[in-house]
């Protein structure tokens, strides 16, 4: 039985050859477009939380703006300090940053601050899970990547 030759190992973010899919700059560009986008929506989220269906105020419009650009900033500096941290920290900081987020956006609900905690703890716990598996398979011990 005549065995196939292997398939080349296709690297995520890259073509088959071995170059990046995006150049540089537009890695440089999504790296802080995407945070920003994401604090858009966030902050959107948690004004939309709070007015509990009322009318849009400006103190709402203001409330949105703000936690959009708390957020952002927390997540672009997570995501330039992150790699440089050891895998389980740097798993652990990604999980108290989402649970955090969500813990937030459900306090901003008519939900008790108990069912509140409750999630952001369930939410962190899965995300540091769920982060710590993918570091600890994807990166040595320093934290260089393997594949």
């Amino acid at each position: 039985m005549a065995h196939a030759a292997p398939r080349p190992q296709i690297m995520p973010g890259r073509r088959p050859g071995g170059t990046p899919v995006f150049s540089e700059r537009a890695h440089a560009v999504a790296k802080l477009a995407v945070p920003v986008v994401l604090g858009l929506v966030y902050g959107l989220w948690a004004a939309t939380n709070r007015r509990y269906g009322g009318p849009l105020t400006g103190w709402n419009v203001l409330f949105g703006f703000l936690t959009a650009l708390v957020f952002a900033v927390l997540c672009i500096a997570l995501l330039s300090v992150g790699p440089k941290l050891r895998r389980e920290v740097h798993a652990v900081a990604w999980g108290a940053f989402s649970g955090a987020a969500i813990g937030f956006l459900v306090s901003q609900s008519p939900m008790s601050v108990m069912e509140s905690a409750a999630v952001g703890v369930g939410v962190a716990a899965g995300v540091f899970a769920f982060l710590f598996y993918r570091y600890y398979t994807h990166e040595d011990a320093q934290g260089h990547r393997t594949e």
